[in-house]
């Protein structure tokens, strides 16, 4: 009988130590899932997160949110527009600061939350499924932890500022000759 290969998962490899590839691994599988899942949501992920700021009563206004979530003011406008017209958000004056405006979760909008939120509870499960759940909740306090500090170092205050500076990091592909 020919001996039988180990999985690729039992092979030790070079890149399984190396943060960088580790965390983008976790990090794409989580994403696939999660853009799935809030597709149907006006603005897709940003606007889940507005959604989700909103329905849990964060504080702030709107141009507090937009810096919170790292989302240029502009963007936002465009996001509270499309999420209002969806009837998920509204924008209320804030009673502390009349020239504000807060962002609250509609009722639709508090029900829609609750729903992507459970469905993305299932697909955190799904890419935490290989730890038990003990090993979850430190990992998650963890990551957590790595998150706030970072954060705290190097805040994003404009997700699209930061793509563009990312962009502008990777060298550019070399053009096919029409030949080639």
């Amino acid at each position: 009988m020919p001996p039988t290969r180990p999985s690729s998962a039992e092979i030790p490899d070079a890149l399984d130590s190396d943060l960088g590839w580790t965390l983008g691994v976790v990090f794409r599988s989580y994403v696939r899932t999660a853009n799935a899942l809030v597709s149907h949501l006006p603005g897709g992920p940003r606007g889940y997160q507005v959604l989700a700021a909103a329905a849990q009563g964060l504080p702030g206004g709107q141009g507090a949110l937009a810096q919170r979530l790292g989302v240029d003011k502009t963007v936002m406008t465009y996001l509270l527009d499309d999420l209002e017209k969806a009837g998920l958000v509204e924008r209320r004056p804030d009673p502390a600061d009349r020239r504000n405006k807060r962002v609250v979760a509609t009722e639709r909008g508090r029900a829609t939350w609750t729903d992507t939120q459970t469905r993305l509870e299932h697909a955190e499960d799904h890419v935490l499924a290989p730890l038990d759940p003990a090993d979850r909740s430190v990992f998650r306090e963890l990551l957590r932890k790595l998150a706030a500090q970072a954060n705290s170092l190097d805040p994003v205050h404009d997700t699209c500022r930061l793509v563009e500076e990312l962009a502008s990091d990777v060298p550019a592909k070399p053009r096919r000759s029409p030949r080639g």
